[in-house]
């Protein structure tokens, strides 16, 4: 608060030999402004809305209680990418052929010019891209798949586990470099 520093002088006399009066002098006490500051900033704090997490929006189908109405998929459409270590891809159109001999390997930058391939080859409502990630693949690896499938503007696609057969596939050919 305000205080006014009044001390130093009685009366107000004139003349010679008197001395003049002290003026009076204002202090101002700043605690009750940090107080305000304070509150100030609580309530901003307690006021303000956190960033939200945002998260990808994926649309699942429904589940159903027998494996016989469940989607599904003409061969001809399906395009299944395994991803392995180190940026490699490996895909194949249809079914796994008997020692995977329909398997083709690629590089998640190169993968693209294969989806637009498929895109262009199969009637939109027919295509479905399968993803699968092995054990040696990165979280990275999943996300850039994905980006990949809004990027082509690929409307069905899924992320399924990959099989135990696959799994062998693309461990072998991650270690003979393929």
């Amino acid at each position: 608060m305000a205080e006014m520093d009044t001390s130093g002088g009685g009366g107000h006399k004139k003349g010679p030999g008197v001395k003049k009066a002290k003026k009076a002098s204002t202090r101002v006490d700043l605690t009750p402004m940090v107080d305000l500051g304070f509150l100030l900033i609580t309530f901003f704090i307690f006021t303000t809305t956190m960033s939200q997490p945002t998260a990808m929006k994926l649309n699942l189908p429904k589940d159903t209680d027998k494996p016989e109405e469940q989607n599904k998929l003409k061969e001809s459409g399906a395009f299944t990418m395994l991803l392995g270590k180190n940026n490699s891809v490996y895909y194949y159109e249809g079914q796994l052929a008997e020692q995977a001999a329909n398997l083709k390997s690629s590089t998640m930058k190169k993968i693209r010019e294969e989806i637009i391939r498929k895109k262009r080859s199969t009637p939109e409502e027919d295509l479905m891209v399968v993803i699968k990630a092995s054990s040696e693949s990165t979280y990275k690896d999943v996300v850039d798949a994905l980006d990949e499938m809004t990027i082509n503007d690929i409307k069905r696609y899924a992320l399924v586990d990959i099989s135990d057969v696959e799994e062998k596939v693309v461990s072998m050919s991650d270690a003979t470099g393929k």
